[in-house]
């Protein structure tokens, strides 16, 4: 399938490189907006932002919020969602940061053990964009 065959439009963050990965950071498709997997990594500088759980998860949760804003989204449409941990014990901490982003009715969602290669969270969301 080539580009223009494509019934789906990919989200670029101006500004920035693009992500190392073959893969985009969003991608629209009718009604529904994908977010990729997002980590505690600075936008602007590349680094890893944070040591803690809590840190990591902050900035995690920002770069999922500038995806969706970059693909005129909002937190308040993303219907679910899934968290990769490091440590499953981490999952309290998480949940806290996480209601203070996301509100009731909340979206769908599920948490996986993860292997990350270096930090402790990633996010990937999805969204209904009408």
């Amino acid at each position: 399938m080539s580009a223009s065959d494509r019934q789906w439009t990919p989200v670029t963050l101006p500004d920035l490189p693009p992500p190392a990965g073959a893969y985009s950071p969003g991608v629209r498709a009718g009604n529904l907006f994908f977010v990729s997997g997002q980590v505690p990594r600075d936008p602007a500088t590349g680094q890893n932002v944070g040591t803690t759980i809590e840190e990591q998860t902050r900035q995690t949760l920002a770069n999922l919020e500038r995806v969706l804003h970059t693909g005129g989204a909002t937190l308040e449409q993303v219907v679910s969602v899934t968290i990769y941990l490091t440590d499953e014990n981490n999952w309290g901490a998480v949940n806290e940061i996480y209601k203070t982003v996301f509100s009731p009715p909340y979206p769908t969602r599920a948490v996986v053990g993860a292997s990350l290669r270096g930090i402790l969270v990633e996010i990937s969301a999805i969204a209904y964009v009408p």
